[in-house]
């Protein structure tokens, strides 16, 4: 892989224009950045392009033309092979929907990313410690972890699981999809400050896309969707 070089910014988005095949829409983005640690909230509505901007942050989708660093690497630079390889090292992500393997325990659904990332695994010096750890600092009970299947949690639970698997290894960004969006306010506050605690201990940078408006306070800087990225629509042969 070649070689990570350094910088201030953790993601960096260049005269980025995509369009997903087969599609009508496209997606144009230039000089988004966000700073290495910076905790932003990306507000969006549904179709403002949200998850295709998450998607090339992530390396899973290549666009068609423009630049886009993260962590300090050139992604144009890398095989797709490199691609999967520099995401499981370097990204964490928080699922709306959560993605846990509904019959592992909960500590096998934590400890799931190092299987991947030899980065994230050298990291942790004790995985299984890392993980209690976690936990602990989510709040989540160690008689749950294992002996019970991540289905049979509560979605508090569930969510909280998901953010220790995020965060585990200590990867250098944080990627959060609408993670509060089926809690109420008291909730949401809880989650938000348990998410904030772990990132202070990693120094991860956090990337968060909701609707909400709220949350705006709790975050270092807030930027809409539709100020950054400009959804383009082909006419219709």
């Amino acid at each position: 892989m070649p070689a990570i070089v350094a910088s201030e910014d953790a993601v960096c988005l260049e005269e980025v224009q995509f369009s997903w095949p087969e599609s009508r829409f496209s997606i144009a983005v230039n000089g988004f950045r966000v700073a290495a640690g910076e905790k932003l909230l990306l507000l969006g509505e549904s179709g403002s392009g949200k998850s295709t901007l998450l998607s090339l942050i992530c390396a899973i989708a290549t666009p068609q033309q423009g630049r886009i660093r993260v962590a300090g690497q050139e992604l144009s630079a890398l095989s797709p092979a490199q691609r999967d390889r520099f995401r499981a090292d370097r990204t964490g992500i928080i699922f709306q929907m959560f993605n846990l393997l509904p019959y592992a325990s909960a500590l096998d659904n934590i400890l799931l990313p190092l299987r991947f990332s030899a980065l994230r695994r050298k990291r942790c010096h004790d995985p299984r410690a890392e993980a209690l750890s976690l936990c602990a600092g989510l709040g989540l009970p160690e008689d749950l972890l294992t002996g019970v299947a991540a289905s049979t949690l509560s979605v508090g639970q569930q969510q909280r699981v998901a953010v220790a698997r995020a965060l585990i290894g200590a990867p250098d960004i944080i990627i959060a999809d609408e993670p509060t969006s089926a809690l109420d306010a008291g909730s949401q506050a809880e989650f938000l400050d348990l998410l904030f605690r772990q990132l202070a201990s990693t120094g991860s940078t956090l990337i968060m896309v909701s609707h909400d408006a709220r949350l705006a306070d709790r975050f270092d800087r807030v930027a809409r969707l539709e100020d950054i990225a400009e959804i383009l629509r082909k006419a219709v042969a």
